[in-house]
């Protein structure tokens, strides 16, 4: 899983992202609530790992803007704040899961183990199809349409469109589609990001002659329909 954690205690941090990098993880490590509220808007997480008293913005506003921003990744509150009303206040705020200090790193991993096969099982069970403006994916067929018409999409092309359509109108970075795509954890000296934004292009607005993948200069594609 591609983990955000959002902690402002240095030593604690770097143990945790020891731990799930061990794991087999791959982690994000923020100090600041604005920090991680801003990052949340250009890249994608599985999950966010929050703690409560945050400089900049504390965790229960930060939460509660990454909801009010439609970001449904789940989140587990981590913090010393283990009273019945500091739970009630961090679930009411958009949180998913609660976890008190000092922890066992086996239940934290556990969490989130439970976490991400909830949010997965959600997932399949509510969205067999999306949609945006005149086009429309069907992720149990795996087929892709605009107008009406089969855009015959091979395996990469119909994960790159399928990621522009869970966020239509927000930028998607290069990393982000290399992680969703390829399932790659590192920059590859290659233009294969480019190269097949460029197929996705041409059958997507060739035949139809309007625009729907803008390039972001320095941050990365959006898809977009301006009419």
């Amino acid at each position: 899983m591609r983990i955000l954690l959002v902690e402002d205690d240095v030593s604690l941090s770097r143990y945790i992202e020891r731990g799930l990098q061990e794991a087999g993880h791959n982690i994000l490590c923020v100090g600041d609530g604005r920090h991680a509220l801003s990052i949340c808007f250009t890249e994608q997480f599985d999950i966010a790992i929050v703690d409560c008293m945050l400089p900049g913005l504390d965790g229960l506003a930060l939460v509660k803007a990454l909801r009010a921003s439609k970001i449904t990744m789940p989140v587990l509150f981590l913090t010393s704040l283990g009273g019945i009303d500091d739970r009630v206040d961090g679930l009411e705020a958009g949180g998913d899961d609660y976890l008190t200090k000092p922890f066992a790193f086996l239940e934290l991993l556990a969490r989130l183990s439970a976490l991400s096969h909830r949010s997965h099982q959600l997932l399949e069970k509510a969205v067999s199809e999306l949609h945006y403006a005149d086009l429309s994916l069907d992720l149990l067929e795996h087929t892709a349409y605009r107008q009406g018409k089969n855009l015959q999409l091979q395996q990469k092309e119909f994960r790159i469109l399928e990621l522009f359509l869970c966020h239509p109108g927000r930028v998607i970075t290069r990393t982000m589609l290399l992680e969703h795509v390829w399932r790659l954890y590192f920059e590859p000296q290659t233009s294969v990001v480019e190269t097949h934004i460029s197929r996705l292009r041409n059958k997507l607005e060739k035949l139809f002659g309007e625009k729907l993948i803008y390039t972001v200069r320095g941050a990365g594609y959006k898809i977009e329909c301006k009419k």
